[in-house]
């Protein structure tokens, strides 16, 4: 009898590698992203992916989805309840407030990294996803609330986005707007409690706003004649939601008012926003935010107004493909393609390599890295996406355009330097 054969072992569902042929398109949003960041001022933060579960259950809001059914929740060995970050708003408050950052001073951060919830896996929707977060705290007001808005404007013109995305936004009022309208909108509700989801009237019962961001479809048309929560929000939020709409239409900004629009965690306040994608199918929305002023006092700091918003890495690699605004040249790994010729030895080859590296910065070189005829090695350099190849002789250097059916040339060392700079973007 053979040896017994064992299962391979897969990635967990709904938590996906990224293979070196989909990581060149990961890598150019990622220099975008910061390129955009870095020039409206605001600097990276990194925190860990483990916190403290009651972090989520304080910011979050326990009766959500991501706190009573999607968070990857256990108790360790010191008998700590922790979570893997579901999202990293609260993360930055925590790290920020502990560090310090916080107490009359004025911060612009931002940050990446993968988050995790146990929701169905479906398309740019997975497990474990990869966000981007942009927060500012210390600063009141419809400007820096613009700002922050502004700044997902410049991303969407940077990656040729702008046309395939649209602004919806919201004012939600104070927290003691929201309580009388969640009193009227308890008393509605109430009234039709038998058209009710079974979970919108279990929500019902702890927090009537919830109720909102029900899927269900009987429960979206009962909520298209509920009092409207903009009959609530008090004198002074409309007032800087009104000044917040002027800057936007002076920057060119275009929007759409959507009274329905809440956002699924309990912390926001004031301006809440999302950008949609009719490019996705259900996975319309690409970036959210808002205003969160008493998120750094739920978590034990002192009052602090913020505003921020934040997007999914996967989500906008699906909007970019499907928009066809990934240039061409993102993914070519490679600028030089280093051979030899049967009269040659292969170690002249990699020290040819390595010489070109330090001579020019930013140059992309692979050597072929083991045996083979010429012709084989030829095949191989085609193959690789170079832009040229650079055969190494007994007594010289040839180079060969790898676009074309050009024979190869020799060439002097200067001349060989000159046109290696030019293939450097």
């Amino acid at each position: 009898m053979g040896p017994e054969v064992m299962n391979k072992i897969q990635a967990v569902r709904g938590m996906n590698d990224i293979l070196p042929g989909e990581s060149p398109v990961w890598q150019y949003l990622e220099r975008v992203i910061s390129d955009v960041v870095h020039s409206y001022g605001y600097r990276e933060i990194r925190f860990p992916i483990l916190e403290q579960t009651q972090l989520f259950k304080r910011s979050i809001g326990e009766v959500t989805d991501i706190v009573e059914k999607e968070m990857y929740s256990f108790t360790d060995r010191n008998g700590d309840d922790l979570s893997l970050r579901p999202e990293g708003t609260a993360c930055c408050v925590r790290a920020a407030e502990q560090h310090g950052l916080l107490y009359n001073q004025q911060q612009r951060l931002w940050y990446r990294g993968p988050m995790f919830r146990h929701e169905r896996p479906q398309k740019g929707r997975y497990r474990q996803f990869h966000q981007v977060g942009v927060e500012s705290f210390g600063m009141a007001g419809p400007y820096i609330d613009a700002e922050i808005i502004l700044i997902s404007v410049a991303l969407w013109r940077s990656l040729g986005l702008i046309d395939s995305v649209r602004l919806e936004i919201n004012n939600i009022g104070t927290a003691d707007d929201r309580r009388a309208y969640g009193q009227a909108l308890s008393a509605y509700l109430k009234a039709h409690e038998t058209q009710l989801d079974d979970d919108s009237r279990r929500r019902l019962l702890i927090n009537p706003l919830r109720v909102l961001d029900s899927k269900v479809p009987e429960t979206q048309a009962l909520l298209a004649d509920a009092p409207s929560l903009s009959e609530f929000v008090s004198p002074h939020t409309a007032l800087d939601y009104e000044q917040l709409k002027a800057l936007l239409t002076a920057n060119d900004v275009s929007f759409v008012e959507n009274q329905r629009l809440v956002r699924g965690l309990d912390y926001y306040n004031n301006l809440v926003f999302e950008w949609i994608t009719d490019a996705l199918g259900s996975q319309g929305t690409v970036c959210a935010g808002g205003r969160y002023d008493s998120l750094v006092t739920q978590l034990g700091g002192r009052g602090t107004p913020a505003v921020g918003l934040a997007f999914g890495m996967e989500r906008l690699v699906l909007l970019l493909q499907e928009a066809g605004k990934v240039p061409v040249a993102v993914n070519q790994v490679l600028d030089v393609y280093v051979l030899y010729s049967e009269d040659s030895e292969p170690g002249r080859a990699i020290h040819l390599a390595e010489v070109l590296r330090r001579q020019v910065s930013g140059l992309r070189v692979q050597s072929h890295g083991g045996g083979g005829k010429f012709a084989n090695q030829l095949k191989r350099a085609f193959a690789s996406g170079a832009s040229v190849a650079v055969i190494v002789d007994a007594d010289g250097l040839r180079w060969r355009q790898l676009s074309d059916n050009a024979a190869a040339e020799s060439v002097e060392w200067e001349t060989l330097i000159e046109r290696m700079r030019t293939l450097v973007v």
